[in-house]
Order: structure tokens, then C-alpha cells, then sequence
């Protein structure tokens, strides 16, 4: 009986944090839609519901009620798993994300070695989708979203590091308290503009979105997809996004930290600063993709390897020096 109640209370815990990401991916589409139209001076998305909020909602019902159609010369088994795989691993990753000191799902000492693990896990349902379709254009997709998301991830692991050698440990809850004094985007500034257009590239959004290039690539690993399974790796592409959001407000935004410690701001809840600095984060992702060209391949590639993972690297050397020399190293 003991038991059974534990698993009801974790399904229950689950189910606490799937929901509301979930409704948030659909109105964060909604958003990235809006600031798209409001750069380029039109309406955007207004006709369903009000302010257009309910066009999300009314998308992902005409995504349920379309046929899902599965190429004859496809790999049918892995075809299906593809977006199974992609949307599950952006889900799950949320286990470790903290909301608060304890509003936490899954309170982990290696949080953010579990994060780095499942967002690079990711790239294996866009390859398998692209693959299984047997078909040039998702091939493309998925060999281009490959090296992409490898480029860019190791530049992202260089610039943790530069975080954990100021915290000393791999929880993501003490990387939140660590920043109680100052937030580590001052300290550590160069390394969030990497960070930032790092996770643009690892999430295949503009002006990295090479896999999906509608120009020579129709919709890249998507283009033999309908229906829900189409909607899947959408859910997934867009809940990846938002991790990458929430990791940012994490490592350099201070997490559900409030940013003025006084009385107004303090009795504000942890998990609403968090939102706010995810929805910041998000808006600047939002108007990347209304403002910049599309990166040419070879220079994507270019940024990643010779440009990013040098400066990152000579940041790492430049941050441990100065904590060495200035006795600032954390002890554990």
C-alpha cells in the first residue's frame, strides 16, 4: 500500500510539471509568432480567442485530426519512434530544472551533468527521423542537424565549466544560491553571449536553422511527417527551447533568485522569476529569428569550431587563474 501511494504521489508530481510546460510550449509559440509580427510591423496571430491566444490550441487540434501518412519505403519502426524520442528526451529533461529551493521534481547532485546528457540524446530522434524517412531532403536534414548540435554542444560544456569553477558543485540548486551576492552574467558576460547564440544552434532555431532550411531543404528531417507526429518534434523542438531558456536564467540570471533582495521583490515566489527571466530569455530568442539573416553552412561551422570553442576555452584558463590567484576557489 506504501508503495502504491509513493508512485501515485511522483505520478502526480510528474503530471504537476508536464501540464503546465506543455500549455506554456503552446503559448510560447504564440509569443515567438507575436514578436515576429511586431518587428515586421503586422498583427500576428488574433483571430482565435482573444489577442489570438487560442491559435495554438486550435493548431495542435488540426495536427490530432490529420491523417498521419508513413512513406511506403520508409523504416516504419524507427520512423514512428523518431518524434517519440525527440519529444519525450525534451520533456525530461525538466526533472532537474528547480523552481524554487524546493519545488523541484528531482533534486539531483549532477543536475546539470543530467541536462548536458539529455539534451545531447536529442539529436538521435532527428537523426533516426531523418534517416528512416528514406528520403534525400530529411537525410540532409538530419546529417546537417548532427553536426550542428555536436559543434555547438561542446562549446556549451566548455562554458559551464566556467560556471561550476565559481560554485564547486553540480547541482543546479546551488548554482542558483551561488549567485545570492551577484549574478554570474556580470562576471561572466562574454560567456552568456556565447551561451545564448550556442543554444540558438543547439536548438536549430534561426539563424541556425540549417536542418530545416525551407529554401534547399523543403523542411528538412520534418518533410515526409504529418499529423501528430509532426506536432511531436514541434512539441519537442519548442520544449528544448524553452530548457535552453531556463538553463540560461540559471547559470547567469541568478535562476528563481528575485534580482533586488528588498521587501517588494522578495515576497515575490521563486518559480515567477523564473518564468519572467525564461520569458526574457525567450523574447530575445524571438527576435533573433525576426532580425537575422540564415547562416551559411561552412560559416556556422566556422563560428562553432574556431571561434567559440577557442574563446571558451582561453575563459576557462582566465576564470581558474583568477579564483586561484585571488583565493576565491569554492571548498567543499
Amino acid at each position: 500500500m506504501n508503495s502504491l501511494y509513493v508512485l501515485f504521489d511522483e505520478i502526480y508530481k510528474i503530471l504537476f510539471l508536464l501540464i503546465p510546460v506543455l500549455v506554456t510550449v503552446a503559448m510560447i509559440v504564440w509569443l515567438d509568432r507575436r514578436v515576429w509580427a511586431f518587428v515586421q510591423k503586422r498583427r500576428g496571430p488574433n483571430v482565435v480567442g482573444p489577442f489570438g491566444l487560442l491559435q495554438s490550441l486550435a493548431d495542435a487540434l488540426k495536427y490530432i485530426f490529420k491523417e498521419i501518412i508513413i512513406p511506403a519505403s520508409s523504416n516504419k519502426l524507427i520512423f514512428i519512434l523518431a518524434p517519440i524520442i525527440t519529444m519525450t528526451l525534451a520533456l525530461a529533461a525538466w526533472a532537474v530544472i528547480p523552481f524554487s529551493e524546493s519545488l523541484v521534481l528531482s533534486d539531483i547532485n549532477v543536475g546539470i551533468l543530467y541536462l548536458f546528457a539529455i539534451s545531447s540524446l536529442g539529436v538521435y530522434g532527428i537523426i533516426m527521423g531523418g534517416w528512416a524517412s528514406n528520403s534525400k531532403y530529411p537525410f540532409l536534414g538530419a546529417i546537417r542537424s548532427a553536426a550542428q548540435m555536436v559543434s555547438y554542444e561542446v562549446s556549451i560544456g566548455v562554458i559551464i565549466i566556467n560556471v561550476l569553477l565559481c560554485v564547486g558543485s553540480l547541482n543546479l540548486n546551488e548554482i542558483v544560491l551561488a549567485q545570492k551576492d551577484m549574478w554570474f552574467v556580470l562576471p561572466l558576460f562574454p560567456m552568456f553571449v556565447i551561451f545564448f547564440i550556442s543554444a540558438l544552434a543547439e536548438t536549430n532555431r534561426p539563424p541556425f536553422d540549417l536542418p530545416e532550411a525551407e529554401a534547399e531543404l523543403v523542411a528538412g528531417y520534418q518533410t515526409e511527417y504529418s499529423g501528430m507526429m509532426y506536432a511531436m518534434f514541434w512539441l519537442g523542438e519548442y520544449a528544448n527551447i524553452l530548457l535552453m531558456c531556463a538553463l540560461g536564467s540559471i547559470l547567469f540570471l541568478g535562476g528563481w533568485l528575485s534580482p533586488i533582495d528588498l521587501y517588494p521583490f522578495n515576497l515575490v515566489p521563486g518559480a515567477v522569476w523564473l518564468i519572467f527571466k525564461i520569458l526574457f530569455l525567450f523574447i530575445l530568442f524571438a527576435l533573433v529569428k525576426a532580425i537575422v539573416p540564415r547562416y551559411r553552412y561552412d560559416q556556422l561551422m566556422r563560428l562553432g569550431w574556431k571561434i567559440f570553442l577557442p574563446f571558451s576555452l582561453i575563459w576557462v584558463v582566465l576564470t581558474a587563474s583568477y579564483l586561484f590567484y585571488f583565493n576565491l576557489l569554492p571548498t567543499y
